[in-house]
């Protein structure tokens, strides 16, 4: 896929949504609802060896609920997380190969049911290959801490994300999707390895948050944005697994921060405890999904139309 053709895929597809693509749901909690067991290094991507059927059909859930964007189960599957696991080289490969063509293979049957049907209202919906971050493989909540230690270097964070890159671009993925990124040592990690492996498909950036004013790491978003800003490949920018209550004022500061399109994925507002697996719940998230916060959700999602921005919900 050329750069130019890339691009405008992307942004056709936010055109054809009005303005504001809606993207799937949690998808490790989706997993468990249907009785997945993933309290494991590999999370998610433990469906990838066990239940690759499942993977599909919560694909299929999503695409049914109007999803305009899937991302695929591969936030923390690694090649060293599977060669931990006893698996070979090619087949760790082959593992993120395939997290890919699970979910275009969803989205092809999906479309072939319904994209024929007159006056349907689904867009084809673009499938984005999730990489997740250095703290996502740690398995040790880092990612929302972003203290990765004195011997985590920019070298060291381009060869960990190199060649899962590399497979993963190989596996024809519509955009790249880098999550839950916790400061700006890996946000530059993951600009310089998009123009060293001079990668052709749309991708996006997007942190975490904890204090819904900067990275986790306590860097300005301002310091992180200016890294992303500089670079022509990529081309949207955002946060994601933050509380919702964070979410109009961080799309409002945003804004005012790049020209970009932005990218908006909060979780429930529960905590995830890495070293416990679990998440630490809080009065707050029973509130999450009142009346109240879907109010919240609407604010910045208007926040950003009348800003004459894309946004990716």
């Amino acid at each position: 896929m050329g750069f130019e053709k890339g691009t405008s895929l992307l942004e056709d597809l936010i055109e054809k949504a009005g303005g504001c693509a809606v993207m799937d749901g949690g998808f490790a909690t989706q997993l468990e609802s249907h009785g997945a067991s993933i309290n494991d290094p590999l999370w998610s991507a433990l469906c990838l060896i066990k239940d690759p059927h499942l993977i599909k059909q919560v694909h299929l859930e999503y695409l049914e609920a109007g999803a305009d964007i899937l991302v695929t189960s591969s936030y923390q599957a690694t090649i060293p997380g599977f060669l931990s696991r006893g698996l070979s080289l090619e087949e760790g490969e082959s593992l993120l190969k395939k997290s890919v063509k699970l979910a275009v293979e969803a989205r092809d049957k999906f479309w072939d049911r319904v994209g024929c049907v007159p006056g349907n209202s689904y867009n084809r919906a673009l499938v984005a290959a999730s990489i997740g971050s250095y703290g996502a493989y740690l398995a040790d909540g880092s990612e929302y801490s972003g203290c990765y230690g004195p011997g985590v270097n920019l070298d060291k964070l381009k060869d960990f994300h190199r060649r899962r890159l590399q497979v993963i671009v190989e596996a024809g993925p519509d955009l790249l999707a880098f999550e839950t990124i916790p400061n700006k040592l890996e946000a530059q990690a993951c600009v310089e390895l998009l123009e060293e492996e001079n990668i052709q498909i749309p991708s996006w950036i997007c942190f975490s948050s904890v204090d819904g004013e900067n990275a986790p790491s306590g860097e300005s978003f301002k310091e992180c944005f200016e890294i992303l800003n500089k670079s022509k490949k990529v081309n949207a920018v955002g946060i994601n697994c933050a509380s919702p209550h964070f979410i109009e004022s961080l799309v409002c500061k945003f804004k005012e921060l790049t020209t970009k399109a932005i990218v908006v994925y909060p979780n429930s507002g529960a905590i995830w405890d890495g070293r416990a697996k679990k998440w630490l719940v809080s009065p707050l998230v029973y509130t999450c999904f009142s009346s109240h916060s879907l109010q919240l959700l609407v604010k910045a999602k208007t926040c950003c139309i009348h800003a004459a921005i894309n946004v990716l919900w």
